[in-house]
């Protein structure tokens, strides 16, 4: 069994159930954490419907967040559901701000690790995240 994830008439991930029940949860958490809702409609009937504007909201706050954390353990936990949402954001043909990604302030919440490790430049960063979500973009039935 699987579920849908539409624009429209349009799927954009059909994932299994599992995948997508984690992924709803994950989602959840980070609507939370960023204190906006991601755009994503409720699972009904095995579908559900994306709203493009309040999604590109979503993901360039949800990016703006990640770039800004500098505790290692929280980038780790984020970096797949980011990689996620950004397969999504491509495929909805949704263009992403990465210039305001290492600049804005997300709720003035920053959580820092010490020690922190150097800073990768906005150019490293945005790199390593598109290559990951390329990667899992593979993975990702339409």
């Amino acid at each position: 069994m699987s579920q849908y994830y539409d624009l429209g008439d349009q799927t954009l991930w059909n994932p299994s159930n599992g995948a997508s029940r984690l992924f709803m949860s994950q989602l959840s958490v980070y609507q939370a954490e960023l204190g906006l809702p991601s755009g994503i409609g409720p699972m009904q009937a095995d579908e559900c419907q994306i709203d493009p504007v309040v999604f590109k909201a979503f993901v360039d706050a949800l990016l703006t967040w990640h770039r800004r954390t500098s505790h290692a353990v929280m980038a780790a936990l984020a970096e797949g559901f980011v990689a996620t949402v950004l397969v999504l954001a491509e495929r909805a043909g949704i263009e992403v701000n990465w210039q305001s990604a290492g600049f804005a302030e997300v709720a003035g919440v920053k959580d820092v690790q010490v020690p922190t490790a150097p800073d990768p430049s906005e150019r490293e960063w945005a790199v390593a995240v598109q290559q990951k979500s390329r990667e899992l973009g593979r993975f990702m039935a339409a």
